[in-house]
């Protein structure tokens, strides 16, 4: 099988892949601050909420978690040259559930609730192109609650709740295309061999016997 692929002739093939304009990686870190009651499904009216902890979990929204709100055409001198690249303000749209944790162990989760980021981001981004954020590392945690009033009716209102949240980001402007190049077709490998191993006796101490 080696021999067939090593002698097999290269061929100008055509491929649509999509071609990298520009590529980043960002850390942002940013706090929300909640003010409007949170709704706790399954919470007790009577529940007791002093000694609770409180944590938090984010993921990026089911529905437009990027958006490109404006992408602004300017001039940047770099290395004594001049660069015409897109200023692009991105809006990055978030679904936050917060996590209670009552003093005698019981534990609800709320309804989650959405929260938006927008940030300014330089690259080379021209009209037309597309651009894709991936994020390789979403946190939140709860660095501020306050006092929680249980409002009777699966809600707790906190009087402090800040929420901060750490993003690293990938972000890859992108255009489809087609290119060609010369390659050889790949070919599948051998199937390995499922022969029987031989038996096995189990090793003599020899030093000791005989």
């Amino acid at each position: 099988m080696q021999e067939q692929m090593s002698s097999q002739a290269k061929e100008l093939i055509c491929i649509n892949v999509e071609k990298v304009y520009d590529w980043v990686v960002k850390e942002l870190s940013f706090e929300s601050f909640p003010t409007s009651p949170i709704r706790f499904p399954g919470l007790p009216h009577d529940a007791h909420t002093r000694g609770a902890s409180v944590t938090c979990q984010v993921c990026p929204s089911h529905e437009d978690p990027v958006v490109i709100k404006n992408r602004e055409t300017r001039t940047f001198t770099i290395e004594g040259s001049s660069v015409r690249l897109q200023q692009l303000t991105i809006q990055k749209n978030f679904k936050v559930t917060i996590c209670i944790t009552l003093a005698n162990g019981t534990m609800y989760t709320s309804d989650s609730f959405h929260i938006s980021r927008s940030e300014h981001v330089v690259m080379c981004a021209p009209e037309g192109t597309n651009v894709d954020v991936t994020y390789t590392n979403l946190d939140c945690f709860v660095s501020s609650t306050g006092t929680l009033h249980n409002n009777g009716n699966h809600t707790i209102t906190f009087s402090d709740l800040a929420l901060s949240i750490s993003v690293c980001q990938s972000i890859q402007s992108t255009f489809p295309v087609t290119v060609e190049f010369y390659a050889k077709y790949c070919e599948p490998r051998a199937d390995l061999s499922a022969a029987c191993s031989p038996g096995t006796r189990p090793p003599n101490c020899s030093v000791v016997f005989p």
